[in-house]
């Protein structure tokens, strides 16, 4: 394909939709399944695609198969254009805050190791200020928090991780205890529990609730494991003596107390600790509800957590 000359690019400029087709196509691996995502028929997706080509002189796919695999050319276009979406997101969604006095909604997504009764007290209070503006509130689990920051799905996040390029402020540390059931097999041992002896029983894990499931927590190797997709699932499985699982302190406090379960008497990694960050998904445009409901959380919500975490 012939390279055009500078005043043919200008002629055939790349709109923002023909970008969004070739993410598209390279997230879906396919015309077929890029066109679903976008509610467009595959023949107006492979339009875009070759009129963007035509455009640029550079050619982004090479197909195989049914299967769209990106050029290194396309590889760089569709980091570059990544960017440039996410920008153009931004400006559209700051021009939308700059329209208004206060936001209608607001929304944030808190990972569940930090109890939700905790967060809803937190909620409550900035209801007293913004009795107007509606709440979304998500519950995520490890990278699913930091994906809602990096789609723009959220105005903040509370979690573990603080996604590239943001900037995190940390809120406290949860403290995470193995434990089991009282009667469990572990707790029966008459000396501390090895890797060994773990990996004999069932664990209870939590998934991942992230598009590309990035992270997991702690030692994750026993032989047999169940996936659930709360810790309060979790607890309530381990209450019944199905496994044994790392659970933060603000979920069993209770009843470690009421002597229903019992930490595992591990040889190593006994306490686990995680830091809690807030993140802005942009700070700089954000909206006095928004900003209001990120001071209560810093100030509100390590102090409630205090006991639970320490």
């Amino acid at each position: 394909m012939n390279t055009p000359s500078s005043s043919a690019i200008t002629e055939n400029k790349v709109t923002l939709e023909q970008w969004r087709a070739l993410l598209a196509v390279i997230d879906a691996g396919g015309y077929a399944k890029a066109a679903e995502q976008l509610n467009k028929s595959q023949s107006a997706v492979s339009y875009a695609i070759a009129q963007l080509e035509s455009a640029l002189g550079v050619k982004v796919f090479n197909l195989q198969g049914r299967k769209a695999v990106a050029t290194p050319g396309g590889e760089l276009l569709y980091r570059r254009a990544k960017l440039l979406l996410e920008q153009a997101e931004r400006l559209e969604m700051s021009a939308g805050c700059l329209s208004v006095h206060v936001e209608p909604l607001v929304k944030i997504a808190v990972d569940i190791i930090v109890p939700p009764k905790k967060v809803l007290y937190c909620l409550s209070l900035f209801a007293k200020d913004f009795p107007d503006t509606r709440v979304e509130y998500f519950e995520t689990v490890l990278s699913g928090t930091e994906d809602a920051v990096l789609k723009r799905q959220v105005d903040l996040a509370i979690g573990g991780n603080v996604p590239t390029g943001f900037v995190g402020e940390k809120l406290m540390t949860s403290k995470f205890h193995g434990v089991s059931s009282t009667n469990h097999p572990l707790q029966n041992l008459g000396r501390p529990v090895t890797l060994e002896d773990m990996r004999q029983y069932r664990q209870i894990i939590v998934r991942d609730s992230g598009q590309y499931r990035r992270h997991t927590v702690g030692w994750q190797e026993a032989e047999q494991r169940w996936t659930v997709s709360h810790i309060k699932t979790s607890l309530e499985a381990i209450r019944l003596g199905m496994g044994y699982a790392w659970i933060p302190d603000a979920y069993t406090k209770e009843d470690i107390e009421a002597g229903t379960i019992k930490y595992l008497p591990v040889e190593i990694g006994a306490e686990r600790e995680v830091a809690i960050y807030l993140t802005f998904a942009d700070r700089e445009f954000a909206g006095p509800a928004t900003k209001k409901l990120a001071e209560i959380l810093k100030e509100c919500l390590p102090k409630s957590c205090a006991g639970l975490h320490e």
